[in-house]
């Protein structure tokens, strides 16, 4: 075979503690050690919000409803003071899209900043780890209790963690239910035990999910289950800002007293301490370069900035920085991938901006009857339609039906109709053709609905009507 695929040597280096080098505990679970730092605090922050947000807000109200609620029997979501239907679900495709194209920029942009800072898997991880080491102490006090045998105190620290973990999951899975059912009357069911079958199965269901995947399984969904580890590889290019260690800096590692420069003992700045890998949520060494497994939450940055500060050498030697500063050159953030992502998401952003804002406030749907045609006593061919019309607003409005550019037709039937707020109703009509001879065997004819007191409030639909050619 002449074509042959060229090997580059690549010197490694052994570690100064090979005894250190497995992330897990004998029991095979990871026990994070706790840590202080700036994105620490960032992700904490933003997890306190992202917590707060969902927890409070469910327990808010808009005049005599809750305020985002979704009403799936009524069909009908509100948030705050606007209410969508079925019909504006095409708002939500919109929304989904955005968040896509959104997640598509910032990966290509900072890599996984999402799982690390507002995942909520990965935000209910670090809630149930402190959960942890409230309970049974900090890392090496808890990898001794796992292997301790069974006594009181290993009962009364696990019992505590357990229901912990189980207080929060049912505070979840309570607090979900009630965006779909009304939280007041489902918390006062749920603590009479006069809870509904489908609600007390739902309340389960999302109570033993979080108990499940944040307690147990933890960052085996994020390294077996999310899809997102998977393709997040073909969205980075050379000049993703991901967490990476600077091998050039850092190696040979190797221990060494304080007070001895890094140089005169033939070392980099790494002083194999470990401590990167103890904080990190998945159980990685980052120093063997970006893993799949990395959620890019910048806990082994915060562990090993406070090592330099004690060693007294520069930060950054793990940083967010991109392969072509590693290798000496320079990042570059406006290139053609993110440029494109950003316009789409900023272009979809616009566009469901301009349809809220033309979102029309009265739904027009019409329904045609089977029958093909009739004639009526009066000699006029007709047909019959069935309009649905749903008045979104939140006040009574009084609404006019009409034909639009409807020459040689005329509407028979019930024009005026009064509305509450959020009502539907269903207006039989007719529509008799006027004209000698029609154009066509089938013609479109446009309804429209108009509020009486704000003509601007209108809206339109299309249907058919259908005539003999030859009379």
């Amino acid at each position: 075979m002449s074509d042959r695929i060229p090997v580059q040597l690549v010197e490694t280096f052994a570690p100064a503690h090979p005894q250190k080098m497995k992330a897990k505990s004998t029991d095979s679970l990871i026990h994070t050690r706790s840590f202080t730092g700036l994105f620490r605090t960032l992700r904490v922050s933003g997890a306190g919000f992202l917590f707060l947000a969902f927890f409070g807000t469910v327990w808010l109200n808009w005049g005599d409803r809750q305020a985002v609620l979704w009403d799936l029997a009524e069909s009908k979501f509100h948030i705050f003071g606007a209410t969508f239907w079925p019909q504006d679900f095409i708002l939500l495709s919109a929304l989904l899209i955005i968040c896509a194209f959104g997640l598509f920029a910032i990966t290509v942009f900072a890599g996984r900043v999402w799982c690390g800072y507002t995942c909520p898997q990965s935000s209910f991880t670090w809630l149930f780890m402190w959960c942890e080491k409230v309970t049974e102490g900090e890392r090496n006090q808890r990898i001794k209790l796992q292997a301790a045998p069974w006594n009181l105190n290993k009962l009364f620290r696990r019992s505590a963690k357990h229901t912990l973990w189980l207080v929060i999951s049912v505070l979840t899975g309570l607090t979900f239910v009630g965006y779909f059912t009304p939280i007041r009357p489902l918390t006062e069911a749920l603590l009479s035990w006069q809870i509904g079958g489908a609600s007390l199965f739902w309340v389960l269901f999302f109570s033993g999910a979080t108990y499940l995947n944040a307690g147990w399984l933890r960052e085996a969904v994020c390294m077996h289950m999310c899809p997102y580890a998977r393709f997040q590889s073909v969205m980075f290019d050379r000049d993703t800002l991901t967490i990476s260690y600077d091998a050039a800096r850092g190696e040979r590692r190797g221990p060494r007293k304080r007070d001895v420069k890094a140089a005169d003992a033939g070392l980099g700045d790494c002083i194999d301490c470990y401590l990167c890998v103890q904080v990190c949520p998945t159980g990685i060494d980052i120093r063997d370069g970006l893993q799949m497994e990395c959620i890019g939450c910048a806990a082994c940055i915060d562990a090993c900035d406070s090592i330099m500060d004690k060693m007294g050498y520069p930060r950054g030697l793990v940083s967010y920085t991109s392969e072509h500063q590693l290798q000496g050159g320079k990042t570059h953030l406006l290139r053609p991938r993110l440029i494109g992502y950003s316009a789409v998401l900023l272009v979809m952003i616009g566009a469901l901006v301009a349809a809220l804002v033309e979102r029309p406030m009265v739904s027009l749907d019409v329904t045609k009857d089977r029958g093909m045609f009739r004639e009526n006593s009066d000699g006029l061919i007709e047909n019959i339609y069935s309009l649905k019309v749903i008045n979104k607003t939140q006040q009574r409005q009084d609404y006019r039906l009409e034909l639009v550019d409807a020459d040689g037709f005329q509407l028979q039937g019930k024009t005026r109709i009064s509305l509450a707020p959020g009502e539907i109703t269903d207006v039989p009509v007719s529509v008799a053709m006027t004209a000698d001879k029609p154009s066509s065997s089938s013609q479109t004819i446009s309804f429209k609905v108009t509020d009486e007191d704000q003509p601007a409030i209108h809206t339109v639909a299309n249907s058919r009507f259908v005539a003999p050619l030859n009379r």
